[in-house]
């Protein structure tokens, strides 16, 4: 090699190098959104699971959800002037009533009364991590808006490069080589997730990116009044006033609703602007067997009807776009389907896993290194789940207002640099234990000091129990394969597997 061409070469591997980073960080990204989005399936079981002493009720009557709303405002008498006022109706995943002002939540019980503050900031974290990598909201529906069109993008390619993968739908090697063992699970997996994961990521992709659609044309066509361009949707928000005027009877709009609508079941109460003469009503209303999230039905101040927005029987356009949340979110169906969707998620984790540690494997064989970013990634598979469930404890011990965010990204920042700088410290097997102990202590714990006879509750802890339980089991069983043992067993039959890459 010649000296000119020295720097060259130095340069393309610096290049290469770089790549490889951002393409882990799009990967790593991807297994945070996979993992997140499988846990907030449940989303409002955690919610009963994190403040499991709240008493819960079956329903809320008109009258108690008027009372509930003149209960929390003047509970913020002396604070300014809340913009909109949320009641969420109690349903069979939580059967709580809930609340909530621009100043926060309170649950109430069936009376309106208000029995305890709305506090399940560790489901929050969860959700947001999932929705919006914890980044602004324009910027983080982007950005995962982007990996649901790459998410895409990775099943189609990865279907048409391999032609006999339905044919091998079920065939698993598992004997011979653990690299060739790892990508069978993987095109396995790939193809019995495969229409679960193209429906959650283009229906992501087109809530995320949707939304920054309607910014830009709002900022373009109607000097950015978004709720302009919301309205042939979501229906049209009449023009406020704010001068002072009694609360609005919400009794009234559900009682009519009842009457005009039988079959709709109500799942939130919307005050926009209350206490003032421009205030109106929403109601938001299930559709038994159908995929939309619902129905918004508008009333004035004294419940009187005007009329349906259109989300159930309007335009094609309307009906696709209240559909896209429920088939995004497995919200329909009720418990079956949510479990369908977190084992499908737990194999689309499993995807994301077995795909980037084979490209870094192939990486090594090429004679490329990757060492590093190998221990990057044992620390974003392992370390991710193993922060959560810390944020769980942090969260237990420092209270609701505790600094999830920052402590989950902080500590996971802190094991990627140290991973970048002692390749061989992050070891698989110790973080495969940690995170599966910390499941099982979280969950006895939890079982222990809050054992109740509502089973949704215990139910989070015995799937917890049994998951890690089988985990370490599993764990215990496999043995370890090393890296150097899987840089020199050759295929079976002596070939060069395409995995391999070319020998040195």
């Amino acid at each position: 090699m010649t000296t000119k061409s020295r720097p060259l070469a130095t340069l393309v591997q610096r290049a290469l190098g770089g790549h490889a980073a951002i393409g882990l960080l799009a990967s790593a990204l991807l297994y945070i959104i996979a993992l997140t989005g499988t846990l907030i399936v449940i989303h409002d079981r955690w919610q009963r699971w994190e403040q499991p002493a709240i008493a819960e009720t079956e329903t809320l009557s008109p009258e108690g959800a008027q009372a509930a709303m003149g209960t929390v405002l003047a509970s913020e008498r002396g604070k300014t002037r809340t913009t909109h006022l949320y009641i969420r109706m109690p349903t069979g995943d939580l059967p709580r009533a809930v609340v909530t002002t621009d100043h926060g939540g309170q649950y109430v019980d069936g009376a309106g009364r208000i029995v305890g503050r709305e506090a399940h900031a560790w489901t929050e974290f969860v959700i947001g991590l999932h929705e919006y990598l914890h980044l602004p909201s324009t910027l983080g529906l982007i950005v995962v808006g982007a990996l649901g069109v790459a998410l895409s993008a990775l099943v189609v390619t990865g279907v048409l490069a391999h032609p006999r993968i339905l044919r091998d739908a079920f065939r698993l090697r598992t004997r011979h080589d653990a690299q060739i063992a790892r990508a069978d699970w993987h095109n396995r997996l790939g193809v019995w997730t495969l229409p679960f994961v193209l429906a959650v990521a283009l229906t992501g992709a087109f809530i995320g990116l949707g939304s920054v659609g309607f910014s830009v044309l709002a900022k373009a066509y109607t000097g950015g009044d978004a709720a302009k361009i919301y309205a042939p949707i979501f229906g049209h928000e009449p023009k406020p006033d704010p001068s002072g005027a009694p609360s609005p009877d919400i009794a009234a709009a559900l009682r009519t609703l009842a009457t005009r609508v039988p079959y709709a079941v109500p799942t939130y109460v919307i005050v926009h602007d209350p206490g003032t003469r421009g205030q109106h009503v929403q109601i938001i209303a299930e559709h038994p067997r159908r995929l939309i999230y619902g129905e918004t039905y508008a009333f004035d101040a004294r419940g009187q009807w005007r009329g349906a927005t259109g989300l159930s029987d309007g335009a094609l356009g309307q009906q696709a776009a209240a559909s896209a949340y429920n088939l995004h979110f497995g919200n329909y169906g009720g418990l079956a389907i949510e479990l369908a969707y977190m084992l499908l998620g737990l194999g689309l984790c499993v995807v994301t896993a077995t795909g980037t540690t084979l490209w870094l494997q192939k990486r090594r064989r090429r004679g490329l290194g990757g060492d590093r970013l190998a221990a990057c990634w044992e620390v974003v598979i392992w370390g991710t789940p193993l922060l959560l469930v810390a944020s769980i404890w942090l969260r237990a011990i420092v209270g609701p207002d505790a600094p999830l965010v920052w402590s989950f990204w902080g500590l996971l920042v802190a094991g990627l640099a140290i991973a970048a700088v002692h390749p061989s410290w992050p070891a698989r097997h110790r973080l495969q234990q940690a995170a599966l102990l910390s499941v099982l202590a979280t969950a006895v714990l939890h079982l222990a000091i809050f054992w109740l006879p509502a089973w949704p509750i215990v139910a989070i802890d015995l799937c917890a129990l049994a998951l890690a339980s089988a985990g370490l089991v599993i764990r215990g069983r496999a043995a370890p394969v090393s890296d150097a043992r899987v840089r020199r067993s050759p295929p079976p039959g002596g070939g060069s597997h395409p995995l391999a890459g070319p020998r040195t």
